[in-house]
């Protein structure tokens, strides 16, 4: 898939003082949404102020005008000065300048540092994309530490128990489900070190795209399946569950509303690593998933940030009650 084109930028100037300024500013605020536009201004002079009004899309220019003239008069809207700026891929540009991010043995690199993982590391490279997922942020370090501990816990206990939470049987079923993947990270990481099928899916669309091309780029491609969907409730994810571990890295309110149909695809003593919480945001998932019977392994906090592992016991099996005198 290609990159995301760039977008030109649109800026207006204007030089003023520092009240015209803020009315400038205010009025903006007021008149469009935030996410369409950003101001900027410092002292270029004594008294004197410049300000730069950046768009997100091509603004109308005379209604800008007309907004700066109702609010500081005429002169000033005369004096606004546009400007299109060259496009310019400002989220590689950010992405560039980002060191890669160690999580246990895996690195999640750029295509920039590519020859800088060592061979005993396990390398996820995750191009710059308008997607949640580079590892910088403390949600996916947390899952990507937690994966790499169950993964040595499980091979540790393998060869002592006939029970498999992530069984090497039916190949062709996924092992791991990828919940809100985003740029695909974790799902890659456990294709990576377990080499086993995952199903992943996002409620974003390009996000999908996004995730199956990076899936490609680690040559992990043949093994994780990428698919778009809101919630668990299709026939897809039922066909191949149940599931050993399951990743859900979102929000909280989606996390607890998906409590009941991610219970109802975990194996038994199969894991669910819960994440995109606040530290303080923690207890309320984790009253969801026990309310569900699932019970907390592990907690880990970066940055501000909870990731739980949980557990689904295995049922135990009811002993039957012969009645006296029979």
């Amino acid at each position: 898939m290609p990159d995301p084109s760039p977008i030109a930028t649109v800026v207006a100037r204007l030089s003023s003082d520092a009240s015209t300024a803020q009315k400038i500013a205010d009025a903006l605020a007021e008149s469009f949404d935030a996410e369409r536009f950003a101001t900027s201004a410092f002292e270029e002079a004594p008294g004197r102020w410049s300000l730069a009004i950046h768009f997100r899309q091509q603004p109308d220019e005379a209604a800008v005008r007309a907004l700066v003239a109702s609010s500081v008069g005429r002169a000033a809207a005369d004096a606004l000065a546009f400007e299109t700026l060259a496009p310019t891929d400002w989220v590689r540009k950010s992405l560039e300048g980002l060191a890669p991010v160690e999580a246990g043995r895996f690195v999640v690199h750029g295509a920039h540092h590519r020859a800088r993982v060592s061979a005993n590391r396990i390398g996820i490279e995750i191009e710059a994309a308008l997607a949640f997922g580079t590892g910088h942020h403390g949600t996916t370090r947390g899952c990507l530490l937690s994966l790499d501990r169950i993964v040595k816990r499980y091979r540790r206990e393998r060869d002592k128990s006939a029970r498999s939470t992530l069984p090497r049987k039916r190949q062709r079923r996924a092992v791991v489900l990828d919940i809100g993947t985003g740029t695909g990270v974790l799902a890659i990481a456990a294709a990576k070190i377990l080499r086993r099928p995952v199903l992943a899916s996002d409620i974003d669309a390009r996000a999908v795209a996004i995730a199956r091309d990076n899936a490609h780029i680690n040559r992990v491609g043949a093994i994780v399946r990428v698919m778009h969907a809101a919630g668990l409730r299709t026939a897809s994810f039922r066909a191949r569950a149940p599931y050993g571990l399951i990743f859900a890295n979102i929000l909280l309110d989606p996390l607890k509303a998906l409590a009941t149909p991610m219970t109802g695809l975990i194996a038994a003593h199969g894991q669910v690593v819960l994440s995109g919480l606040l530290a303080a945001q923690a207890g309320a998932a984790l009253a969801s998933y026990r309310a569900r019977g699932l019970a907390l392994v592990r907690r880990i906090t970066l940055e501000g940030w909870a990731t739980l592992v949980l557990v689904r016991p295995a049922r135990r099996r009811r002993a039957k009650r012969g009645r006296a005198g029979v």
